[in-house]
């Protein structure tokens, strides 16, 4: 019996979906995601026999990640799925072909904290590979500020917020291209969602 739609991609962010579906992340890739969680973006890459590693700081949801690779029989040594930080990974320099972090940046503590996760997913990217980041942002809402870069969202969390120009200047910051425009989803009254797309030039 073919799987529904489901069961092929999971709760897969619909932005990450669209990625799929444009060919730009694909087996055989070699795929980190960054704040995996419970690997609802990985579903589908598994199933398709992409070379998937994963990290989070929950380790209950590594370890669920860990058993869906083993139930799918992807082959997957369990040290691709650790427990960790992202500002501080435990994997190799320029060894992803795709890196994803999804709903995450903006639980940065700070500026200083924001850059250095920043800088550890653009390490772990090899020249030519594409880095796919939805965060929350500033782009198309106001949000009261408590601390420097720090915002109350619509449902009272304090979120590090972006904005348009801040991505802008990072991206040409990393010698990056855009590999879309910066697009946004307005939450009513609640939050912003940026997904901010780059592909990082080969030397």
């Amino acid at each position: 019996m073919p799987l529904t739609i489901q069961e092929q991609f999971g709760q897969i962010d619909i932005y990450v979906f669209d990625q799929i579906l444009r060919g730009n992340i694909a087996p055989p890739m070699r795929v980190l995601d960054a704040g995996c969680g419970y690997g609802r973006n990985l579903v589908h890459l598994l199933r398709e026999g992409c070379e998937v590693y994963a990290l989070d700081a929950n380790a209950a949801g590594v370890e669920h990640v860990r058993r869906l690779s083993e139930s799918l029989e992807t082959g997957l040594p369990a040290k691709n799925f650790q427990v960790g930080s992202i500002e501080q990974m435990p994997f190799p320099s320029e060894c992803a072909d795709v890196v994803l972090c999804s709903s995450v940046l903006h639980f940065a503590r700070d500026e200083e904290h924001f850059k250095a996760m920043l800088a550890e997913l653009w390490r772990v990217l090899r020249p030519g590979g594409m880095l796919f980041i939805r965060l929350g942002s500033r782009i198309g809402m106001d949000f009261e500020q408590v601390r420097p870069g720090i915002f109350v969202t619509g449902d009272g969390s304090e979120w590090f917020l972006v904005d348009e120009a801040m991505l802008l200047r990072l991206t040409e910051e990393k010698n990056a291209v855009l590999v879309d425009p910066l697009k946004t989803t307005i939450v009513q009254d609640h939050r912003c969602m940026t997904t901010w797309v780059l592909r990082k030039r080969k030397v």
